[in-house]
């Protein structure tokens, strides 16, 4: 049975590898429909001919290993499960150490580290990919550095959330997926309001803005939108990246408005408003409150699915798995796997509602700084600076876009601009 499950396991893998090598080389076209050619959203009027095979081939390479990296992701725990490597892990948690605790960190060390070093060379094609596109001038030093605070972050929350998670199993077994959804509201909130001020200068440094006279005018914007704000704060990111961004973090007293360093050298004053205000929307709509309130109403769902389904699963392929148990530690490579292929499917309605609030964004900003042109600007030089498709296959934005397509943001940037003038 074991052979069987592995066996199929990677034809099913294989097959849905040549899947979207095909749908992504040889099926999607970047052809841009007849009634955009020649706008503003049109990429051949702002990028070059080099720079449009550049953002095609980075494109396709990027969209090909997002899909085929997430189900090796379910392969390598079905494998560690399958040929008895959980156990193993346990085994030596238990040989090594005396109490409970140690004996869970141990196991998850080394279940971490198992994980990080088969996914490694994925990752690193992804670094060295950007790193040849001229996306990323990030040096492998500073990106191993960050490879292993993320390893020891993970590391971290991953020992809290499978010790209180193992734990209820042990005190309920009927009822641990609610009360583990439970428990989770209080530790959202709590990693949400903390991240900007722990989590987030550990990757990168964070100061308040040096241009004073830009701050006073993003503040100004703020203030008409009912912000309170004190600090814009600016995040030196052109030492990994020359991409542009700016976004909204945290909750309360800790919520920031972070503008990348690279937006402030290559965005005009008029455009990093519009970015501001952009940003500013997503506070104003409490996009991020009702972010966390989606997310949590998708975990309640996704505990209660995987509950089910690790019953049924250790049930009928309990011996296959080498688990006797479903409370028992070695079982939690299939939560990783049932929550990653959950997420996974998950994401076509996260990046729809994701799309969404991205519009209204848009559109805020417009009504706040009357300068849709600026914002036209600003899309056609992130599309330039990140080598973005403009308008992606259907199925890469159905997974992979959590923002309206460039080519939707444009054109509707355009007529937002046609409907000003004509008021004039």
């Amino acid at each position: 049975m074991t052979r069987k499950i592995g066996f199929y396991a990677v034809l099913i893998y294989v097959l849905y590898g040549l899947f979207f090598y095909w749908y992504l080389f040889q099926y999607s076209t970047p052809t841009l429909p007849f009634e955009f050619q020649g706008t503003s959203s049109d990429p051949s009027t702002f990028l070059n001919s080099r720079e449009l095979v550049l953002s095609e081939e980075y494109s396709r390479v990027k969209n090909f290993l997002f899909f085929i990296s997430t189900p090796f992701e379910w392969l390598l725990y079905l494998f560690i499960l399958l040929f008895g490597v959980s156990k193993v892990f346990k085994k030596w948690g238990e040989d090594s150490a005396k109490y409970k605790m140690l004996q869970t960190a141990i196991y998850l060390f080394w279940l971490n580290l198992t994980a990080y070093i088969l996914t490694f060379p994925i990752s690193y094609i992804g670094y060295s990919l950007s790193k040849t596109y001229h996306i990323s001038t990030q040096g492998f030093s500073s990106w191993m550095k960050d490879e292993l605070v993320d390893f020891w972050i993970n590391f971290l929350f991953l020992y809290i959330i499978v010790s209180v998670l193992y734990w209820l199993m042990s005190k309920s077994k009927k009822r641990w997926w609610l009360y583990a959804w439970l428990l989770s509201i209080p530790f959202t909130l709590f990693i949400t309001f903390i991240q900007p001020v722990i989590i987030d200068p550990l990757y990168n440094e964070f100061t308040p803005l040096k241009d004073k006279e830009l701050e006073a005018k993003i503040l100004e914007l703020a203030s008409a939108s009912g912000i309170p704000a004190d600090h814009v704060f600016e995040v030196n990111m052109s030492d990994k990246t020359n991409a542009l961004n700016a976004y909204v973090t945290g909750i309360g007293s800790n919520a920031r408005i972070v503008l990348w360093d690279t937006s402030l050298k290559e965005l005009n004053e008029d455009e990093i408003l519009f970015v501001m205000a952009h940003e500013m929307a997503h506070y104003v709509e409490k996009h991020i409150y009702i972010g966390i309130a989606i997310s949590l109403a998708f975990s309640l769902l996704g505990l209660y699915l995987i509950y089910k389904l690790m019953h049924w699963l250790v049930k009928r392929w309990g011996k296959a798995l080498n688990i006797r148990r479903v409370e028992d530690i070695q079982s939690f490579p299939l939560i990783l796997l049932l929550i990653s292929m959950l997420s996974f499917a998950v994401n076509p309605f996260s990046n729809l509602m994701s799309r969404y609030e991205e519009k209204r964004a848009d559109e805020y900003a417009v009504q706040l700084t009357q300068n849709p042109e600026s914002g036209i600007t600003t899309f056609q030089k992130l599309a330039k600076s990140g080598l973005s498709e403009v308008n992606p296959p259907v199925l890469v934005k159905v997974f992979r876009y959590s923002h309206p397509t460039m080519l939707e943001r444009i054109s509707k940037l355009e007529e937002e601009s046609i409907e000003l003038r004509n008021k004039e």
